[in-house]
């Protein structure tokens, strides 16, 4: 059974339910080695997740932004790192299918190639000059025009998925010219190489290693787009990264619970989830779970059910949702760890894997600091609430 099978998004999430329970059982094991968890996105694949958020008239489903936050919290409580990573992909197609900002025949292209074959994108665009794209540095990396083409130079840092990503969509400045553009560069491109550079201890199996670029040759036609640093327009899609961290909350959560409630030490009848102290830290848990769920769905429901016009003024709204979230999400997990003990510490442990990858989240875009300003000049423009 396929997801694009199913009539119902109930359908699609119980699917997806079943097929990620082998995904928790192997985020240990490729968290402790450093490896890439290839079989999990061949499972993905199997049930044809990278299509869904394609648009109907290119063979996906053009799923809402409020189903694929369910499908990304889904995975992220089996294994964030997987969650993260095929997030890009999926945002980035929706946002690409959504918005049209390529040639008809381009994106007809790479559509037909992840309906038939599960073909996996993500951008490349941070380098180690620049920092992220989002703080607007003008990319290092340079594009040449050629007689037939265009030849790229450069490095790019943290390219999530670069073990098994069939598209690298690279920015770089073009020479001789203040413009930046977006480059469509296939990964069997002569010239184009990833190193291994990964070394976090967060999220140690996204696979964000060091893409590198030398004398790469990419045809005409593969200058997609054209950007301008720094400068992004509101983007719904954005929200499977605070999706992927609630998801890591909601399982160190569980895990909380599970072990409150069995453990019963013999310095005290039944199990510590009767202790106030206990109790108190599992509903601090909860409520931050609700309103961090609360927050995720209405804000994406917004989103789905709103023009374009409309959209173009939620940026400040997707901005909090992310920063609460994600903060929500580490304090959820700090008290797990509170309520597990010093257990919680060992490496066998998973509370300290999630421990480790939800900190991660604090440095995915936006960054607090630009959240907060922009929510401040946001209070300033709007005076008194009346």
């Amino acid at each position: 059974m396929k997801l694009p099978d199913l009539k119902t998004m109930d359908e699609r999430i119980n699917l997806m339910k079943e097929t990620v329970k082998p995904f928790k059982e192997r985020a240990q094991n490729h968290d402790e080695s450093g490896t890439f968890p290839f079989e999990n996105f061949e499972d993905l694949k199997a049930i044809g997740y990278p299509s869904l958020t394609l648009p109907k008239k290119y063979g996906g489903l053009g799923i809402s932004l409020t189903e694929l936050l369910h499908h990304q919290e889904t995975i992220a409580r089996a294994d964030g790192s997987t969650a993260l990573s095929i997030g890009w992909h999926m945002g980035i197609t929706m946002q690409l299918g959504e918005n049209q900002p390529w040639e008809e025949s381009k994106f007809n292209d790479y559509a037909k190639d992840v309906v038939e074959n599960g073909a996996l994108l993500n951008n490349a665009a941070t380098e180690p000059a620049t920092g992220s794209p989002t703080r607007g540095g003008k990319p290092e990396t340079v594009a040449k025009k050629t007689d037939d083409g265009w030849v790229i130079n450069g490095r790019k840092t943290f390219t999530t998925m670069a073990p098994i990503l069939s598209y690298f969509v690279v920015s770089a400045s073009i020479d001789g010219t203040d413009q930046v553009g977006n480059f469509l560069v296939k990964r069997e491109t002569n010239g184009l190489r990833v190193e291994e550079t990964w070394d976090s201890i967060a999220m140690r199996a996204t696979g964000s290693h060091d893409l590198v670029l030398e004398d790469a040759h990419v045809a005409d036609d593969d200058l997609v787009t054209y950007v301008t640093p720094g400068k992004k327009k509101p983007a719904g899609w954005l929200l499977h990264i605070p999706a992927c961290y609630h998801g890591i909350a909601c399982a160190a959560q569980e895990y909380a619970v599970e072990f409150a409630t069995s453990y019963s030490p013999n310095s005290i009848k039944g199990t510590i989830s009767e202790l106030p102290n206990v109790k108190q830290k599992l509903g601090e848990m909860e409520l931050l779970r609700l309103q961090g769920s609360s927050f995720l769905f209405s804000i994406s429901e917004k989103w789905d059910n709103s023009s374009e016009d409309e959209r173009q003024t939620m940026g400040d709204e997707l901005g909090a949702v992310k920063m609460a979230v994600v903060n929500q999400a580490n304090e959820i997990v700090d008290l797990a760890m509170r309520v597990t003990g010093a257990r919680s510490l060992s490496a066998k442990n998973p509370l300290q894997r999630y421990y480790r990858d939800v900190r991660a989240g604090i440095h995915n875009p936006p960054m607090d600091d630009m959240t907060i300003m922009k929510l401040g000049d946001r209070a300033i423009s709007r005076g008194p609430l009346k």
